[in-house]
């Protein structure tokens, strides 16, 4: 470190801008991810409650999912493909690794919309110990709320685990290469209701939480985080100055002492 203090402590405010610089980009993040956050939750307070409309008046088309149409209720109409159900594993409700219940349903026109009936929980071996089958006949009517294509994990996409086909994500196109070419593969839907009921049904999934998160929170964190690296750097410089200070003034005492000293002989020499 350079030994000129007024370079070194230009270098100081460098870094203490820097600092800042990365903090004010941290904190613009944290915002952002505020503001998504936000438009969430309006859109789930806009679109969980609603009445349900058919669903080719919500998805005009099938091949474009519409962000806000997300949790919209849709009523179907047609009949469920119960020897198709599939399983979404490892997911988390109920404190555990749970299993989401998929069952394809076939619309009167002969697409395939992906059911989400709700979770079951894991059984003593690899997959849970009952599944309840959706009602059967053609003639069903399910409300769901519209949910889009996840997307495709790094590993373990699909497995064939006893009498159901599993995955650990409901990607739609790869879930469509079983149920078939007529499978909607922009939207799901989440089961809020079924017509004829059954005794026996999964557990219906949570809804979503309402909770900001901490990205606010955060943004604020880092903002002050810049201004601590301000603060710091004018702590240092003003100790070094004061410790400069300070040693010039020792110096100072140490000189005039000396001179003093120095009178002192030079009188001793002229009384004698």
């Amino acid at each position: 470190m350079s030994k000129n203090p007024f370079i070194r402590w230009t270098i100081y405010l460098v870094i203490a801008l820097i600092f800042a610089i990365v903090c004010g980009f941290l904190a613009n993040w944290q915002f952002s991810r505020s503001d998504e956050r936000n438009g969430e939750i309006a859109l789930v307070e806009q679109n969980y409650d609603r009445e349900p409309v058919p669903f080719d008046e919500a998805v005009p088309n099938a091949n474009v999912f519409d962000p806000n149409t997300e949790w919209l209720p849709v009523t179907l109409e047609g009949q469920y493909l119960a020897d198709e159900q599939i399983l979404a594993r490892n997911r988390p409700h109920g404190g555990s690794s749970a299993f989401e219940v998929l069952v394809p349903f076939q619309l009167t026109d002969g697409r395939i919309i992906i059911v989400n009936r709700g979770w079951v929980a894991p059984g003593e071996g690899t997959l849970p110990d009952v599944v309840p089958e959706p009602p059967s006949g053609e003639n069903v009517s399910v409300v769901v709320r519209l949910r889009p294509s996840e997307g495709v994990p790094r590993t373990g996409i699909g497995a064939n685990e006893g009498e159901y086909l599993t995955f650990k994500s409901i990607n739609l196109p790869t879930i469509a290469e079983h149920t078939g070419e007529n499978t909607v593969t922009s939207v799901y839907g989440l089961m809020v209701s079924e017509n004829p009921a059954v005794a026996d049904v999964p557990r219906q999934v949570e809804p979503p939480t309402e909770d900001p998160g901490p990205h606010l929170s955060y943004a604020i964190q880092w903002i002050l985080f810049a201004l601590m690296g301000f603060i710091f750097i004018v702590y240092i410089i003003r100790t070094e100055r004061a410790q400069r200070r300070e040693e010039a003034g020792v110096a100072t005492v140490k000189v005039k002492r000396r001179r003093d000293k120095d009178a002192e002989q030079e009188d001793a020499l002229l009384d004698a």
